[in-house]
């Protein structure tokens, strides 16, 4: 036993070195290599943060491993139910009933954020949203995600989900190395939904000189996160900054942390997965007044806000807020074209299709006719009234 409690504090001391030489910010980060594992930088490595959108990795994640299982093809339908319609913003706002391609709802989950979309897949693959949290959560215990908890697909805050940055370097890894074909989805530079450009949250994207990944966060309570990826030489370098001031100083941290991360040779220190637990692993940040009552409207948001035009001549601006020095390449995604099977926790045991739409209730003057009382409807309960519930097509 008295070993044992040495050993580990060995192993706390090793991984103390790169700690100190991170940056002095309380934030928690991450810095490793993707290809060997090994930790450069970390800094409250442990302590549980809300993810906010980086949920939406997790959501990929399943989605992927859904589709190698064959339940799901890329070019399968995925349905907007009027649940998945009311998710608040970011959201494409497609009206339920709408139906798309998987691989497009991905990208637009992934590129725009989109929330009302990352419920749909959500609800599409796993059945409803609880039931796709439930596979969320065997992902994450699988991986090894020891300090997270999932209830949603997009992110949107609550206290019962949390992850920690080394957990969700752990989710990275396992992304990029399970299932590199999707690797450009991440890289995407911008959107184009008909006539409509969306850039890319990620502003390391097409500034970063090597930039290929992967995804950005916000909620009041969780502040700025981010995790940027970028290859050089061959060598691919993660950022993971959770709990930044604004989208430009998350974009500015996670270049830094990758600047000082190629300067280095690839370290003898411990990998993500054999790290071991320090700090304060319990207690969940809360940004909200700092982040949402302190700040103005337009900071409150992914997209960097536009510099003021009289602080335009003075100081340099940071690169993360000038325009793209060259014209972002856009992915067509929208509506339509989903040809492929639906997904299998849409349909029944007969291969009956179901969707998320109330059935209509009898005028109370006339009265009922026989049979309608509540039945079972393939899986679910169909109910009178105006509530949604599963209903054949």
């Amino acid at each position: 036993m008295r070993h044992s409690h040495i050993l580990k504090l060995l192993l706390t001391a090793a991984l103390a070195l790169p700690m100190l030489a991170g940056p002095a910010s309380a934030n928690p980060i991450v810095l490793f290599d993707l290809n060997s594992g090994k930790v450069l930088q970390h800094q409250d490595a442990f302590r549980r943060w809300y993810p906010a959108s980086l949920s939406k990795l997790m959501t990929a994640y399943v989605t992927f491993r859904a589709i190698a299982a064959g339940e799901v093809q890329l070019d399968s339908p995925i349905k907007v139910t009027k649940h998945s319609a009311g998710e608040p913003p970011s959201k494409m706002g497609f009206k339920p009933g709408s139906v798309m391609r998987l691989d497009n709802a991905l990208k637009m989950m992934l590129v725009k954020s989109a929330n009302d979309i990352a419920m749909a897949v959500g609800e599409n693959i796993g059945g409803s949203q609880d039931g796709f949290a439930i596979r969320m959560n065997a992902e994450a215990a699988r991986l090894g995600m020891t300090g997270t908890h999932f209830v949603n697909p997009n992110g949107l805050f609550s206290p019962d989900q949390y992850t920690t940055a080394r957990d969700l370097a752990l989710l990275v890894m396992a992304i990029r190395k399970e299932f590199p074909q999707y690797a450009p989805w991440f890289s995407i530079e911008g959107l184009a939904v008909g006539k409509k450009a969306i850039p890319n949250y990620n502003l390391l994207i097409g500034r970063y000189p090597g930039a290929d990944g992967m995804k950005t966060g916000f909620v009041c309570p969780s502040g700025f996160n981010m995790i940027g990826s970028a290859t050089r030489n061959g060598r691919t370098l993660v950022a993971v900054v959770l709990g930044e001031k604004s989208a430009v100083s998350r974009a500015e941290t996670a270049a830094r942390l990758l600047d000082q991360g190629f300067a280095m040779s690839d370290p003898n220190w411990l990998t993500v997965a054999a790290m071991p637990s320090y700090g304060d692993t319990m207690s969940p940040n809360d940004m909200h007044d700092e982040i949402c009552k302190k700040k103005a409207p337009e900071e409150q948001s992914e997209v960097a806000p536009p510099v003021a035009a009289k602080d335009a001549a003075a100081a340099p601006k940071s690169p993360y807020q000038e325009k793209l020095d060259h014209v972002p390449t856009l992915v067509a995604v929208g509506l339509g074209g989903a040809t492929g099977p639906a997904p299998k926790a849409t349909l029944d045991q007969g291969g009956q299709d179901y969707a998320d739409v109330p059935l209509p209730s009898w005028r109370p003057d006339i009265p009922a006719p026989k049979g309608s009382e509540p039945a079972v409807v393939g899986s679910a309960t169909a109910v009178q009234g105006d509530q949604p519930v599963k209903a054949a097509n």
